[in-house]
């Protein structure tokens, strides 16, 4: 899939890897990306136009998909990431409810539109949702989960024309990230490779040195394949 004269929808769009993706995907020529925050957010593009968007708010999401109406990507960028040691159940619950929840209701709410125009989902992940980091083992379920998501969605909406993609961040200097003293790639070369991931119509993007040098054993290893074989149950619409 090229971006050129494409209508994308931006979770998360002000800042870190979302604005980065904003910027992205206006250089490749869209034709109108819908920015999505909690926040107001101006931008002074007229290709841009901001959503008041909480991903944990199911009305502001239906609100969203009635005026965005045609949509061909949709980008599920907005998370939390919060430091705690699985002690208190409402840090897990936050970090469902965005991380997860948050793009499970927004892809059944713009699931018709991206059907008629058979067009793509991106899944902003990380990493830990392979391995857990224990510092942050509540953000680690959650994306955990949210990977599980996106590989069952995969199998199902095949059969629709719409395509499925998790990307699987490593370190990226947003706000983060910004406690850990590692080397991290930057926000705009992460987007950049995440669009180029899309065209490339990768099930699994690695858009950052350190995650990609996990790629390659992961696109020809056990689990991958396992993943292709259980979609094979899927019935065929």
């Amino acid at each position: 899939m090229k971006l050129e004269n494409k209508v994308i929808l931006i979770t998360g769009a002000n800042r870190g890897i979302g604005r980065a993706l904003v910027e992205e995907a206006l250089q490749r020529g869209v034709k109108r990306v819908f920015a999505g925050t909690r926040v107001p957010f101006t931008h002074p593009d007229p290709r841009v136009t901001p959503l008041v968007l909480d991903v944990t708010n199911e009305e502001q999401i239906r609100e969203a998909a009635w005026e965005v109406g045609s949509l061909d990507v949709l980008i599920n960028n907005a998370g939390v990431a919060l430091y705690d040691d699985l002690s208190d159940p409402t840090v897990i619950e936050r970090h469902l409810a965005v991380n997860f929840y948050g793009p499970y209701f927004l892809t059944q709410a713009f699931l018709p539109s991206l059907t008629r125009t058979h067009g793509a989902i991106v899944n902003i992940l990380s990493v830990l949702a392979l391995a857990p980091l224990p510092i942050i083992p509540s953000y680690s379920i959650s994306k955990a989960a949210a990977f599980s998501l996106t590989q069952s969605l995969r199998a199902f909406l095949a059969g629709r024309g719409v395509r499925v993609h998790a990307v699987l961040t490593g370190p990226v200097d947003t706000d983060m990230n910004r406690g850990l003293d590692i080397p991290k790639a930057s926000p705009e070369s992460a987007a950049q490779a995440i669009f180029e991931g899309v065209a490339k119509e990768e099930e699994d993007i690695f858009p950052d040195p350190m995650s990609s040098s996990m790629a390659e054993s992961w696109r020809g290893g056990a689990v991958k394949a396992m993943e292709h074989l259980n979609a094979q149950f899927v019935p065929a619409v």
